[in-house]
C-alpha cells in the first residue's frame, strides 16, 4: 500500500530513502477520476518499470482547466486516497500546475511511464529524465475504457431516472 504525500520535500526524502535502498523510481501522471480497469493495468504497467511508483495527481483547478468545469468527479483527497491503497502505488502526490513538468524535476525518477496514447507526441518532461540517464515509457491502454465512457454510460442509463 502507498501513501499520500501531498508536501514535495518530504516525498523527495523518501525517494532518496528509496534510491539509497537501491531501488529504481517511475514517475507517472494523471487525473485518475472514477478509477476504472484502464487506470489500474496502465499503474501496473508503470510499476513493473522499476521498483517503486510515484504518481503525480492533478489538483482539483488543474482538472477543471484540464477537462472542464463540471471535473472532477470525485475531489483530489478522495481520487489520492483510492491511488494510494492500491498495491503498484508506493506515493502519492499532487501539483497544481497544468503539466508536471515542475514535480518530474523534483520527483527526479529513473523512468517516466505515459499511456500509449501518446506515441509520436511530447511527453512533458521526457527531456529532463532522458538528460539524467533516464528513459521514458509508453504503457498500452486498455481499449474502450475511459472515464469519459463511463459518465456517458451512467448519463445514458439513469438520465430521466
Amino acid at each position: 500500500m502507498g501513501a499520500w504525500i501531498p508536501d514535495w520535500s518530504s516525498l523527495r526524502e523518501k525517494l532518496a530513502a528509496e534510491r539509497t535502498a537501491g531501488r529504481k523510481v517511475v514517475f507517472t501522471n494523471g487525473v485518475f477520476d472514477l478509477l476504472h480497469a484502464g487506470h489500474v493495468r496502465s499503474l501496473q504497467g508503470a510499476r513493473s518499470l522499476g521498483d517503486v511508483l510515484v504518481v503525480g495527481l492533478n489538483d482539483d483547478a488543474s482538472v477543471r482547466r484540464l477537462k472542464g468545469p463540471k471535473r472532477p468527479i470525485v475531489p483530489l483527497a478522495q481520487r489520492a486516497e483510492v491511488l494510494a491503497a492500491l498495491s503498484a502505488v508506493g506515493y502519492v502526490t499532487a501539483f497544481s500546475e497544468d503539466t508536471p513538468a515542475m514535480l518530474i524535476e523534483a520527483v527526479e525518477p529513473d523512468v517516466l511511464a505515459k499511456g500509449a496514447d501518446y506515441a509520436g507526441k511530447e511527453v512533458v518532461g521526457a527531456d529532463f529524465v532522458t538528460k539524467r540517464g533516464g528513459r521514458v515509457e509508453l504503457i498500452p491502454m486498455v481499449a474502450g475504457v475511459s472515464t469519459t465512457d463511463l459518465v456517458s454510460e451512467i448519463l445514458t442509463r439513469y438520465r430521466g431516472d
